[in-house]
Parts: structure tokens; sequence; C-alpha cells
């Protein structure tokens, strides 16, 4: 051990005698400073802007962990090309050679070295943490500190790369060379023969793309602490075997023999390191982002027995690329949290083609026929349309018609429960902890059932005209629909008793009245302690009050207006309540995200509380501004004026309230809304400027409660608490200065100093 201490001191005295290894390290300084300065400033203006930054921790480090990564590939060349090039070209190799060392005790001493440098490296973001730890209210340190290791860990793993491509050639611009293109190939090595299973799972393993991700995110995995052993072994490893070839004349396939087996040790240590049965994980953030919620743990608990997750993708679909071969292992990892707590969750892939109506036109391709069109795109993206089945091998395997032969994830039990997983039509696309715990949580469980009343000119869950409820109740493809979130959708009508497992009926907007049976129906459906989403407007005013008014609701006359310069009058926003807070966290999301509710064409609600129900406003308008107008009925052409003597009040209007009564050993619970449009299809799509609607969240909000929690599946975790920072302007020009300018400017006297020293000697 001393030999290699003494081997890695004289490297290092050689390395900072070089103008190479400053270079880097100011280089590499500033540009962390840059980084770490503009996100500083960043944060700084949106706190000066009224904004309120939230995990703060991360913006500070995130994009320079993220950039630092890309530029590594610059410098690890540069600083290695000489370890052992120049003891090879100055001909000092015999010399070490000729001395007591070992082959083993030079690599690992010159390895060591960069170990040291590695450290200096990282060192500047420990100055940055320091700092952190002073100006950033609870700083997580934990969590930026694994970033760190994961970053100092790859300079390591890149380090070892470096060394063994000096090793090989006295000329140091050939080693330079050599490990530049060896980096690149590391990182690319994980899209080369995917066909294949096995041969993909190495490959995978063995790329160094985002290998330092999961530190840098917070995660530290074994397999990733198994590779960041196993591969810079296995470099240093191929060092000794090349240094020792120099000395005892090995011949070229004993030396490919030798590295044939040291790969394939590491490779078959590595494949086993990546079975989701051994692998162990330490979640080092602050709210545990990197770990299933509690809910979604509990509910992954339940599923016993083996699970298999088949995707289903269309190459003519537009998400087929997601699940192609070389992107398999990628895709996996959408799942991972859920492995990690079931590793006996298998994923497979079938691949097929068949018409779909999503997909955009794609020039020319439109007008061919389905099966040229499909192999167009195979040969385009290089795919073996051979893996491809015919829509008649498709539908013998299974129907995806119903789901619109869209790409499509079916999760099957071994006790045979089958679920489908979606791609949404949004940004995000693909589905949340929130989508996949709840498809889990339908297949242990049965989770509330609810009953759409049809027969009185209701809003239609089947259709997607404007004004109906489609994407509310049960579009596959719209995120926040009833069927997403774990709830089973279906109608019914008042011909009979309503079944006993409606769990919600929802009465939206009926053009027409209740027979005498059908209240009676109604009531005992009520009177058993059934609970209610009832939706109503001003023109469906005089069907839907005599179903309230034994809660002691009441519609109230006219339309609510508020008048504005870019929307017609009768938009009006309404807010979230305190109570609503208590309701629900979906509420307390939209008042985070400073969302109203946007309803065009409402109706407030008059309550009393003498009916024995606890009666809660849940949403509200402002309280100026607003009337209701008895007048007008043309809102396009025509001019609100507010005219107290017919009847118009302005005040603050309630548009949604929460009802509920204790019922045996159950509450019941109520929820009537004033509003029929703001949750139909067209009104959940509408984006107007300059007003952050979040129209959704009535329905998430709502049926939350109503379910007493069962469904959506709760995967909150706990806030942010770094979120302050405690710098003004002048805080944040002393940064900038500091370590944009005073730390690299340093370092350049520091390495002018030791320059001119040598050269004094």
């Amino acid at each position: 051990m001393n030999m290699i201490y003494k081997i890695a001191k004289t490297e290092l005295q050689m390395l900072f005698y070089s103008p190479v290894a400053w270079l880097v390290l100011i280089i590499f300084t500033f540009q962390s400073g840059l980084i770490f300065t503009n996100a500083i400033e960043m944060v700084e203006r949106e706190q000066a802007m009224g904004y309120d930054p939230m995990f703060i921790s991360s913006s500070l480090f995130g994009r320079l962990f993220y950039t630092v990564q890309d530029y590594l590939f610059l410098y690890i060349p540069l600083l290695t090309m000489g370890l052992v090039s120049r003891d090879l070209a100055g001909g000092t190799i015999k010399l070490l050679h000729s001395s007591p060392m070992t082959n083993t005790q030079i690599i690992l001493g010159k390895f060591f070295s960069m170990m040291i440098f590695a450290f200096l490296l990282v060192g500047i973001f420990v100055i940055y943490v320091i700092y952190s730890l002073f100006v950033v209210e609870h700083f997580d340190v934990l969590y930026i500190l694994t970033g760190i290791l994961g970053i100092y860990l790859l300079i390591c793993t890149y380090a070892s790369i470096g060394l063994f491509m000096s090793t090989i050639s006295s000329y140091q611009i050939i080693a330079a060379v050599g490990t530049f293109v060896l980096l690149i190939f590391l990182n690319f090595v994980s899209s080369i023969w995917q066909d294949i299973d096995f041969v993909r799972d190495v490959t995978f393993w063995l790329s160094l793309r985002g290998r330092a991700e999961s530190f840098t995110g917070g995660l530290i995995s074994s397999e990733d602490v198994v590779y960041f052993i196993m591969v810079p072994g296995m470099f240093l490893w191929f060092s000794i075997i090349k240094l020792s070839s120099r000395v005892n004349h090995s011949s070229r396939g004993q030396n490919a023999i030798k590295y044939v087996g040291v790969f394939l040790v590491v490779a078959f240590v590595g494949y086993l390191s990546s079975r989701p049965h051994l692998m162990g994980y330490v979640d080092t953030t602050r709210e545990n982002s990197r770990t299933l919620t509690p809910n979604s743990q509990e509910i992954v608990k339940k599923l016993k027995g083996g699970l298999t997750i088949t995707t289903y993708s269309n190459l003519l679909d537009d998400d087929f690329m997601k699940a192609i071969p070389r992107y398999q292992n990628y895709d996996k990892e959408r799942f991972q949290e859920y492995i990690r707590f079931k590793p006996e969750i298998k994923m497979e892939y079938v691949y097929y083609y068949d018409s779909v109506q999503n997909t955009r036109r794609r020039g020319f391709l439109a007008d061919l026929p389905m099966e040229k069109r499909a192999r167009q795109i195979a040969h385009s993206h290089k795919i073996k349309f051979s893996r491809y089945l015919n829509p008649e091998q498709i539908k013998q395997v299974i129907d995806l018609t119903p789901e619109d032969n869209r790409f499509v994830r079916q999760v099957t039990r071994e006790s045979g429960e089958k679920m489908f997983l979606r791609q949404f039509d949004d940004m995000m696309r693909d589905p949340s902890e929130g989508e996949i715990s709840a498809a889990f949580k339908r297949m242990v469980m049965e989770l509330p059932t609810v009953g759409f009343l049809t027969g009185h000119g209701e809003r239609n869950i089947n259709l997607y005209r404007d004004r109906d409820y489609a994407c509310f109740a049960r579009d596959k493809r719209f995120r926040h629909a009833l069927l997403n979130q774990g709830f089973d959708v279906t109608e019914v009508t008042l011909k009979e008793d309503i079944p006993a497992l409606i769990n919600i009926l929802v009465i939206a907007d009926m053009m027409q009245p209740l027979t005498e049976n059908e209240m009676k129906r109604l009531e005992r459906y009520i009177n058993r302690g059934g609970n209610l989403f009832i939706v109503g407007d001003p023109y469906s005013r005089e069907f839907m009050n005599p179903l309230v008014e034994p809660f002691g609701v009441e519609f109230t006359e006219g339309i609510l207006v508020k008048p504005t310069e870019n929307f017609q009058p009768d938009l009006v926003m309404a807010w979230p309540t305190p109570g609503a807070l208590e309701l629900s966290y979906f509420y307390e999301n939209m008042k985070n995200w400073r969302q109203c509710a946007a309803m065009s064409g409402a109706a407030g609600l008059k309550y009393s509380t003498d009916k024995g129900f606890n009666v809660v406003p849940v949403l509200q308008t402002d309280t100026t501004g607003v009337w209701n107008e008895m007048e007008t009925t043309n809102f396009i052409d025509d001019t609100v004026r507010f005219n107290p003597s017919a009847g118009e009040i302005e005040q603050m209007y309630t548009t949604v309230l929460a009802l509920s009564r204790p019922m045996g050993d159950r509450e019941q619970k109520i929820v009537i809304l004033g509003d029929a449009d703001c949750i139909s299809n067209a009104e959940l799509f509408k984006s107007r400027e300059e007003i952050e609607s979040g129209n959704f969240y009535i329905i998430l909000g709502s049926f939350s409660w109503l379910s007493d929690g069962e469904a959506p599946v709760d995967v909150r975790r706990p806030k942010s608490i770094d979120n302050r920072l405690f710098l003004g302007k002048t805080g944040v020009k002393i940064t900038d200065i500091m370590f944009k300018w005073f730390i690299p400017i340093a370092l350049l006297i520091a390495a002018i100093f030791v320059a001119i020293r040598r050269r004094g000697r």
C-alpha cells in the first residue's frame, strides 16, 4: 500500500507540474460556477417576482449535475493520456519494471492519483454545498451529497478507461483520442444488438449513458454500486494485463483470452446485479421522491403471486417508438419503482400493426395501404418488420378493438385478473404512479362504482359532443376520467331500484322531471345512505330544484355574470374555500397552483343548515362584480347591466356545495354543482388567455371525498421545505463574483505560482 501511495504522489506532482491539470481544473471550476450562479439568479428572480420556489436544492444542483456529465468527455482524456504513455515514450517504464514495484502496484498507484484529482474536482461541488447550507432554508444536503458521489464515481470510471488506453500506445495523443472514442462507444453500446434479450441486458448494464442519474436523483441502487466497482475494476485489470504483456511478451492470443475472461466475469456479475430479486435501494431524498408512496406500497403488497405487464405496441400508433426492442430497457424503467417492491413482475412485449385512429398523417405514407405503410415505417426506423403480427394474427392473441388499437399495456395477475394501462392524450403521455396504482388497486379490491342516471335528458357519458360527459366519465385517453382513476362507471335508470353495487349516483342536468315512482326509488337510495353527485345549471333549474330542496339547497334564479373586457359576461371564476381544503387535498393542489374553476352559464347555490346536513361551501366566486343576471339571455350581442330592481344581487355566490350527515356506521355525502358545463367535454380541454383553470380538480376532489379516499389513489408526498433562498440582489452579485470569477482566478494564480517556482528550480 505504501508503494501505491508513493506512485500516486509522484503522479500528482507530475500532473500539477503540467498546464493540462490546471487548465482542466480552472475551466471545470468556471463552468460549474457559471451554471450554479445562474441557477441561484433564477431562483432569486422567481422570489422577487412573488413566486414560491420549491425544491430549491434540486433547482440549484440538478442542472449542474446534468451538464457536468456532458463535458467530462472532454476533460478526462486530457488528464489520463500521459499516465502510462509518458513512461512508455520516455523509457521510464523499464526503470519501474526493474524496481521492486509490481504491475498491479503501478496501475493502482496511477489510478489512485486520478481518484485524488477527481476528489479535487467534486470538491468544488462540496464548496457549493457548504455555501448552500447557509443560504437555502432546510437545504437537502444528503440528497445533494449522493449526487456528488455519483459524479465522483463516474469520473473515476472515466479515469480507469483513460488509464487503460494510455497503456496501449506511447503516443499521448493516440491515448487521448482512443479514450474519447471508447467513452463514446460505452455511452452508445446500449443501442447495439438489442434484438437478443441476454445481449440487450448486458450491453444496457455496461452502458455509461445515464449511469450516474440515479445518484444525482437521490437514489443509491446496488446495481449502480456494483457497476462502479466492476467496470473500473475491469479496465484496471485490462491495464495490468497489457502492462504485464510488455514484460512477459505474451502473444496477442493469450492476451485476448485474458481480456475475454475478465469481460465475461464482469458481464456475468453485472447481469446478476441487474436481476430485480438481487437489487437493493437507498432513497436519500428528504421526501422519498424516488420511492413509491406508502399507499402504493400497500397496494403492491396485496398483489400476491406473479404479475405480468404485457405491452401491445402498434407500429401505426403514435407511441410505437416507446417500446421498440432497442428501447425496451428504458421502457422497463418506467415501472422500476414497482419492480423494486415486487421483483416478480415480468415485462413482455407484443408487436403488431393494425388500423388506428390517432395516427397523425405522415406525408405520403397516409395514402399507402396499411401493410405498405407499416413496412415503410419499420424500414425508416430500422426495425425488423418480421417481428410484427398482422391484423389477423394479433386478433388471435387479443382483440384490441375496444382500445382503438392504441399503444396499451395489459396487467395480468397469476390468479387471472386483468387490467389495462393506457397512454393519455396529454403532455405526459405515460401513466403516472396514481394511474398505475389505481389499476393495481382495482385488481385486489372492489372500488367504488359510479352510476350515471339516464332517461331524463341528462348529460351523456358515451358521447363526445361539447355538452356531454364522456371525457369526465370513461374516456380511456383522458388521465382524469373516473375510469382511469380507479372507479367503475355504468349507466342506471329509475325503472327499478338502484342496484346495491352503486356507491355514488350522478344526476347530471336533468331536462325532464322524475315520475312519482322514480322519485320514490331515488328516495330509497338516499335513505339507505347512498352518496350523490348532483349537477344542474340555470336552464335545468325547474327540474333540479325538486331534487335538492330536501337537502336545504336551491339553484338560484338567473345566470351568474361578471363583465370583463376579454370574455363573455356569463363566465365567472370560482375559487376553493378553506372548507374545501379540508375535504380533499385536490382542492389544496388547486389553491397551491393558483387555479380556479371557470364556469360559463352557472347558477348560484342557496343553502340552509336545518335539514340535518353539515354544509360546506366548496367553490365560491369573487365578492364583488358578480351578480345573478335576470334580464339578459344573449350574452354575445347584448350588454349586461346590474339592475337591483329586477332581483339581481351583487355578492359572493357559492357554486359547489358539499353536504354530509351520519347514517348508521358511515357518513352519507352529497356534492351539488351549479354549473353542468364546467366538467363537460368542451370545457375540460378549453384554455383561456389570462385564466388558469383547473376544472378537472372538481372531478378529482369531489369523487375522492365521495369515495372516502378510496379513489383516486393518494400518491402525495411530503411538501418541499427547502423553499426559500436567503439572498437578495446584493447577495446574488457577491455569489456570482465568488464562484464565477474569484475561485477560478485564485486557481489561475496558483497555477502561475507553481509554474514560476518550477522554472526557478
